[in-house]
Protein backbone atom coordinates (compact mmCIF):
# COMPACT_ATOMS: atom_id res chain seq x y z
CA UNK A 1 0.00 0.00 0.00
CA UNK A 2 1.47 3.54 -0.81
CA UNK A 3 0.15 6.59 1.78
CA UNK A 4 -0.56 10.01 -0.10
CA UNK A 5 -0.74 13.25 1.57
CA UNK A 6 -2.43 16.18 1.73
CA UNK A 7 -0.87 19.38 3.33
CA UNK A 8 -2.73 21.67 4.94
CA UNK A 9 -3.64 24.66 7.69
CA UNK A 10 -3.65 23.25 11.17
CA UNK A 11 -7.04 25.11 11.39
CA UNK A 12 -8.84 23.78 8.30
CA UNK A 13 -7.66 20.10 10.12
CA UNK A 14 -9.68 21.05 13.16
CA UNK A 15 -12.60 22.57 11.03
CA UNK A 16 -12.92 18.93 9.36
CA UNK A 17 -12.49 17.11 12.86
CA UNK A 18 -15.67 19.88 13.66
CA UNK A 19 -17.54 18.86 10.70
CA UNK A 20 -16.96 15.24 10.53
CA UNK A 21 -15.29 15.26 7.03
CA UNK A 22 -12.37 17.30 5.58
CA UNK A 23 -12.95 19.98 2.67
CA UNK A 24 -9.65 21.71 0.90
CA UNK A 25 -10.75 25.00 -1.05
CA UNK A 26 -9.91 23.30 -4.38
CA UNK A 27 -12.69 20.90 -4.19
CA UNK A 28 -14.97 23.76 -4.53
CA UNK A 29 -12.64 25.58 -6.87
CA UNK A 30 -11.00 22.67 -8.66
CA UNK A 31 -13.60 19.84 -8.22
CA UNK A 32 -11.14 17.90 -5.83
CA UNK A 33 -8.49 17.47 -3.41
CA UNK A 34 -4.75 17.71 -4.66
CA UNK A 35 -2.50 15.53 -2.57
CA UNK A 36 0.70 13.58 -3.41
CA UNK A 37 3.09 10.83 -3.36
CA UNK A 38 5.76 10.23 -0.68
CA UNK A 39 8.39 11.62 -3.01
CA UNK A 40 6.30 14.06 -4.38
CA UNK A 41 4.94 16.03 -1.12
CA UNK A 42 8.71 17.73 -0.45
CA UNK A 43 8.64 19.59 -3.59
CA UNK A 44 4.86 20.27 -3.67
CA UNK A 45 5.58 22.17 -0.07
CA UNK A 46 8.80 23.93 -1.08
CA UNK A 47 6.90 25.18 -4.26
CA UNK A 48 3.53 25.89 -2.91
CA UNK A 49 4.11 26.82 0.91
CA UNK A 50 7.64 27.83 1.52
CA UNK A 51 8.11 29.91 4.81
CA UNK A 52 4.04 28.65 5.98
CA UNK A 53 4.16 28.00 9.52
CA UNK A 54 0.80 26.16 11.08
CA UNK A 55 0.88 23.31 8.35
CA UNK A 56 0.13 19.56 9.32
CA UNK A 57 0.86 16.47 6.74
CA UNK A 58 -2.28 14.13 6.45
CA UNK A 59 -1.02 10.86 5.77
CA UNK A 60 -4.05 8.95 4.18
CA UNK A 61 -4.67 5.40 3.34
CA UNK A 62 -6.08 5.55 0.00
CA UNK A 63 -7.88 2.70 0.09
CA UNK A 64 -10.03 4.06 3.04
CA UNK A 65 -11.02 6.97 0.84
CA UNK A 66 -14.72 7.01 0.25
CA UNK A 67 -14.66 9.52 -2.86
CA UNK A 68 -12.76 8.64 -6.25
CA UNK A 69 -8.84 9.17 -6.38
CA UNK A 70 -7.50 9.61 -9.90
CA UNK A 71 -3.70 9.91 -10.74
CA UNK A 72 -3.46 12.93 -13.01
CA UNK A 73 -0.55 14.42 -14.41
CA UNK A 74 -0.16 18.03 -13.19
CA UNK A 75 3.41 19.83 -12.79
CA UNK A 76 5.20 17.13 -14.88
CA UNK A 77 4.37 13.93 -12.81
CA UNK A 78 1.29 12.10 -11.85
CA UNK A 79 -0.19 13.26 -8.96
CA UNK A 80 -3.10 11.79 -6.92
CA UNK A 81 -6.65 14.17 -6.62
CA UNK A 82 -9.16 13.06 -4.34
CA UNK A 83 -12.85 13.78 -6.08
CA UNK A 84 -15.29 14.47 -2.89
CA UNK A 85 -14.64 14.87 0.58
CA UNK A 86 -12.03 13.28 2.62
CA UNK A 87 -13.92 11.08 5.19
CA UNK A 88 -11.62 11.45 8.68
CA UNK A 89 -11.01 7.75 8.78
CA UNK A 90 -9.10 7.33 5.69
CA UNK A 91 -6.22 9.39 7.75
CA UNK A 92 -3.99 7.41 9.42
CA UNK A 93 -1.62 9.94 11.06
CA UNK A 94 -1.48 13.73 11.46
CA UNK A 95 1.56 15.67 11.71
CA UNK A 96 3.06 18.80 12.44
CA UNK A 97 4.88 19.83 9.09
CA UNK A 98 6.57 22.83 10.10
CA UNK A 99 9.02 24.41 7.54
CA UNK A 100 12.99 24.70 8.54
CA UNK A 101 15.36 27.45 9.43
CA UNK A 102 15.76 28.87 5.60
CA UNK A 103 11.36 28.37 4.94
CA UNK A 104 11.81 24.87 2.99
CA UNK A 105 10.51 21.64 4.44
CA UNK A 106 11.86 18.37 4.40
CA UNK A 107 9.59 15.05 5.58
CA UNK A 108 8.88 14.52 9.14
CA UNK A 109 9.16 10.98 11.04
CA UNK A 110 6.30 9.68 10.21
CA UNK A 111 5.12 6.73 12.42
CA UNK A 112 5.45 3.14 11.30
Amino acid sequence: MTLIYHITPRAAWQRALQRGEYRAPSLRTEGFIHSSGPRQVVRVANAFYRRRRNLVLLVIDPRKVKARIRQERADGGRFPHIYGPLNLDAVVQVVDFPPRADGTFSLPKLSP
